[in-house]
């Protein structure tokens, strides 16, 4: 994926600004451009150091403190949100202007020093395209004079976005929002071959939504052609309003919410499981026979259902297979 084109009347080099993710050995360059880019679309143009370092560690909260995908063993981003989840006691969930206020607005010295360590290197370094790679003092007076147009210029607790610059992050910032996460799906996938669907966990889902709210008529309409299903936990037997939707491997390493991967349950159970993975040698004959079942009662009652169309994916015929499920 490339980066849009600059007009010709902007004194910007973009060949330049991608050259930074060229050369990666940690995410700070994705969620630094991040930050920036967040703060030009709010209409700032001169911007606090704090307050770009206190968005990047919200940007990639939901990503390493609920998925626990890993950015690497010596990434210092991943570092600083593991310590400030703890020393700040936030929600794995909470939401990114909730990170951000109270990471600026916190008294603690720790969380103070985690904020602070970022400028060590994150924004200067940044710039080593535009201005080459001298010691901090040097680039921050090349940055200042304008020297070959970089994105910004360095003081000790801001940076002011050059004006051309903000022209084009504002008018490209959804590209350029896309080429960042693209880049960085890519970046994580490689450190992460095991975890699927990277792409998915890199933001918080704006709003889940409530699964029994939204799934059950699917399995109302099982339920009520069988007469009652058996929860393939408990064995117990789950009728209309007496069971819980669930997902059989956990939202937090699917990143989704279709069909292939719900099941009714046990309401008992389902608190229980939580976020644990299932004993697949052990539940996932039941899982299968399930959702096969339950796919041939909506095909022959409900041919038209929207939900069928979530096993297109994985299944484009609707014929399921017990192997290739597994491989799901």
């Amino acid at each position: 994926m490339q980066l849009p084109a600059s007009p010709e009347e902007f004194n910007i080099s973009v060949p330049l600004l991608s050259s930074c993710f060229k050369s990666k050995t940690a995410t700070y360059k994705f969620y630094w451009l991040l930050s920036i880019i967040e703060a030009v679309e709010e209409n700032k143009e001169v911007v606090d150091k704090r307050e770009l370092f206190a968005r990047m560690i919200a940007n990639a909260w939901y990503t390493v403190n609920y998925f626990k995908v890993s950015f690497g063993q010596h990434d210092k981003l991943h570092e600083a949100i593991q310590q400030l989840h703890v020393d700040e006691n936030l929600s794995v969930s909470a939401k990114k202007e909730v990170i951000v206020h109270q990471l600026l607005h916190s008294t603690k010295k720790s969380t103070q020093a985690i904020l602070k360590h970022f400028d060590n290197n994150v924004p200067f370094k940044f710039l080593s395209p535009w201005l080459g790679t001298f010691g901090k003092p040097e680039m921050y007076r090349l940055s200042q004079a304008n020297y070959n147009y970089p994105p910004y210029a360095l003081y000790p607790d801001w940076i002011a976005v050059q004006p051309d610059w903000v022209a084009y992050f504002k008018r490209n910032a959804g590209m350029l929002k896309d080429f960042c996460y693209w880049n960085l799906a890519l970046f994580l996938q490689a450190r992460n071959p095991n975890v699927p669907d990277i792409p998915n966990k890199l933001m918080r889902p704006q709003n889940r939504g409530s699964l029994s709210l939204h799934k059950r008529d699917f399995w109302d309409l099982v339920i009520h052609e069988l007469g009652h299903v058996n929860c393939i936990y408990t064995k117990n037997e789950l009728h209309k309003g007496t069971y819980a939707v669930e997902h059989f491997v956990p939202f937090q390493f699917v990143a989704h919410d279709l069909m292939w991967n719900l099941i009714p349950a046990d309401p008992s159970f389902n608190s229980i499981k939580g976020a644990k993975l299932p004993h697949l040698d052990t539940y996932f004959s039941d899982f299968f026979d399930i959702q096969q079942e339950a796919v041939k009662i909506v095909q022959r009652t409900k041919p038209s259902s929207k939900f069928l169309q979530e096993y297109l994916t994985v299944f484009p015929d609707l014929h399921l297979n017990k192997d290739k499920y597994r491989e799901c």
